[in-house]
């Protein structure tokens, strides 16, 4: 079967699944059409406010479980496009239009809504924050004061998902060795089939790629403490070749790569015309309904020899929090929906029906898939790095990584020019063991 990439071919299927996402069922009722049913005081309706615009029929049904034991409170859930969502938040939570409670983001993209006074502390308000993993509520905490803004939605890990079917059908095995990466990877092209679906039009997208197949060559958490400690920075060469990697990799990836759209290369994957996807555990829930026939598998890419690390890693971060807006005009409800949010019976939700890694005490994993990937992180977890601790200046270090892989892939720069890049920019207000 020839499952090379045709860009034309899959920009209608792109667009047909986004819409499809992003708009209301035909049948869902109009927001706020509960508020009173079975209430016995006065309705409040709150809004609350996300960037998934993947998870919103999933999250109107999980806020019912909430409406059904607070019948005087209704959750209007609204979803915004993932990169016009940050400049929407910031001025919603500044004026009277905005959300009482909003998904904000984590680590440095957090602290202007908290410097800004947009948020609320949750300490006092939410008292199961203290039974949460410290390093889980570092992504929600202030930088300056260290109080917590946000109840931990959930942790996200990197690793690269495959089509078993289409290995099966090439005789393919998850790789032990680079060798073996780099082997199947060769047969797949020699097979016309697209190895890796990787869509750079969306700079965002490729600091992530670039973690799921290299972080344990530039060295993982060693990597991060010792550019905390001062001792190296972006130049290091074993960030540099991790860098080249990337580009060596680039004749796996669909042609022009730059020019694909990250959607289309979700399409790419579900539609079975290539064969792995180098991405985060946020995908499982969309790829398994956009084609409940895919039968999926995961790996962690071992790394080349000479490698900062002998031994793969999943590279992984705390990725969203629920903050409470201080213009909110209904605190006490918004106080109460807060603190369900941080609950085993959200928790499990979370985990069952958007296949995310709750952070919350108690949740279990029921998916295998999900499970693999989690036990894959725990047995050798690295640091998302550049999402982790550089996102606390401006510019931020994903942008960075984004803007120096795409000229990368469009051959305007080498490898240490692409380092370069990102030191030169983080230098702008990060230094090494500052």
């Amino acid at each position: 079967m020839n499952r090379r990439f045709t860009l034309a071919g899959l920009t209608t299927a792109a667009v047909a699944l986004t819409l499809g996402a992003c708009a209301p069922s035909s049948d869902s009722p109009e927001p706020g059409a509960a508020a009173g049913e079975g209430c016995d005081g006065e309705a409040v309706a709150l809004d609350v406010w996300s960037w998934r615009t993947e998870d919103v029929k999933t999250y109107e049904q999980i806020f019912d479980v909430f409406e059904a034991a607070n019948p005087c409170i209704t959750v209007n859930f609204q979803a915004h496009l993932n990169t016009e969502y940050d400049q929407i938040l910031r001025t919603g939570l500044t004026g009277s239009d905005g959300p009482d409670i909003a998904q904000v983001r984590s680590y440095g993209l957090l602290q202007p809504l908290v410097e800004g006074g947009n948020l609320e502390p949750l300490e006092d308000l939410v008292p199961a924050l203290a039974d949460f993993d410290d390093a889980t509520l570092d992504g929600a905490r202030g930088r300056e004061d260290g109080a917590v803004y946000g109840v931990p939605l959930a942790t996200q890990t990197i690793q690269v998902y495959y089509n078993t079917a289409i290995f099966e059908e090439n005789g393919l095995e998850e790789p032990e060795t680079w060798d073996d990466f780099i082997a199947l990877n060769e047969t797949l092209l020699q097979k016309d089939v697209t190895p890796l679906a990787v869509g750079a039009r969306d700079g965002w997208f490729v600091p992530t790629v670039h973690d799921a197949l290299t972080a344990a060559q530039y060295g993982g958490a060693d990597f991060q403490q010792a550019l905390r400690d001062g001792d190296t920075d972006f130049t290091d060469p074993a960030y540099v070749d991790s860098i080249q990697t990337l580009k060596d990799l680039q004749k796996y990836m669909p042609d022009d790569v730059t020019g694909v759209p990250y959607t289309d290369a979700q399409v790419l994957f579900t539609s079975e015309q290539a064969a792995m996807f180098a991405g985060g555990s946020y995908e499982q829930a969309f790829f398994q309904e956009a084609n409940p026939d895919l039968d999926l598998g995961v790996f962690q890419v071992p790394p080349p020899p000479g490698s900062a690390q002998d031994h793969p890693v999943s590279a992984g971060y705390a990725d969203g929090n629920w903050g409470l807006s201080s213009a909110t005009e209904h605190p006490e409800e918004a106080e109460k929906l807060l603190n369900w949010l941080a609950t085993p019976e959200f928790g499990q939700l979370v985990a069952d029906e958007l296949k995310q890694f709750s952070p919350i005490p108690g949740v279990d994993f029921s998916d295998p898939l999900q499970q693999e990937m989690w036990d894959l992180y725990q047995g050798n977890p690295a640091p998302y790095l550049l999402l982790v601790d550089f996102r606390y200046g401006d510019p931020v270090g994903t942008d960075l990584m984004g803007e120096a892989g795409q000229k990368l892939f469009l051959g305007d720069a080498d490898a240490k020019e692409a380092a370069q890049v990102i030191q030169d920019g983080l230098s702008a207000w990060w230094t090494p063991g500052e």
